[in-house]
């Protein structure tokens, strides 16, 4: 199989798998449980076939990708925020701090990655070159801060007991995996430019259509039933653990007057 082919072949398989995402989360009715979730999948239908019709290199395309990225981005922070108050939907003063903490971070990361490629953006640049440095600015800044966060939600998952549905645990997992790969090609990018584009662009569309096929295989509407992960530590560790997480969600509620 051709690189082309395997690229074609790699975009179908996404396409598809985005439609049949939508019908099965409306059909299940877990676009209820997962409504942010449900919508990035209805916003990959249409910016997953305009790419097919539009040369790369014309500016017509730079014009939609301009456009379309910031929505993008905008889906992966509320699907980060989605994902975080789904794992802490028990411990809504830990949810609330966390939130804000985000914020922050993602502002901050932002920040200094638009100081870090002011150096390469020349007066000489075309406007519409200045844009595209400034939104890969924005989007090495925001995938950088989510994940980060999103290391920090799944070590909070693999040090606390706390209680999940199978699907968040899954859906945990594979966005992790999807959303991670995302960031080491924005990274990657950013180290090397466009040297590795091709061959990293396929690695990351291979990797996004496995996680569309394994949140289609494992995101089951019996799955929302709430399990406990398994004892690891002793019965009496981790109950302290949850209790020490307890009191402090106690106390953040306490403090934010809810």
């Amino acid at each position: 199989m051709t690189s082309a082919v395997l690229v074609s072949f790699l975009r179908a398989v996404l396409l598809l798998g985005s439609v049949l995402m939508v019908l099965k989360l409306y059909r299940t009715g877990l676009y209820h449980r997962y409504p942010i979730f449900f919508a990035f999948f209805i916003f990959r239908i249409p910016n997953s076939i305009w790419p097919l019709f539009v040369e790369i290199t014309s500016p017509l395309y730079q014009q939609v990708w301009v456009l379309t990225t910031p929505i993008a981005l905008a889906f992966y922070v509320l699907m980060v925020v989605e994902l975080y108050k789904l794992v802490l939907e028990k411990y809504r003063g830990l949810y609330s701090l966390g939130r804000w903490a985000l914020y922050v971070s993602l502002a901050i990361a932002v920040t200094i990655s638009a100081i870090s490629l002011m150096p390469q953006i020349k007066p000489s640049l075309p406007q519409r070159s200045k844009i595209m440095w400034y939104m890969l600015a924005m989007e090495r800044g925001i995938n950088t801060g989510l994940a980060l966060f999103i290391i920090l939600i799944l070590c909070f998952m693999s040090f606390f007991p706390v209680k999940l549905s199978r699907n968040v645990r899954m859906h945990a997992l594979v966005f992790s995996i999807f959303f991670l790969s995302n960031t080491f090609v924005v990274l990657m990018r950013s180290l090397f430019g466009m040297r590795l584009g091709y061959e990293v662009n396929t690695i990351l569309l291979a990797i996004t259509a496995a996680s569309v096929v394994a949140w289609l295989t494992l995101l089951r509407t019996a799955g929302e039933d709430s399990i406990r992960p398994p004892i690891r530590y002793g019965q009496e560790h981790e109950s302290r653990l949850l209790a020490h997480l307890d009191t402090l969600n106690a106390a953040l509620l306490r403090v934010s007057g809810r």
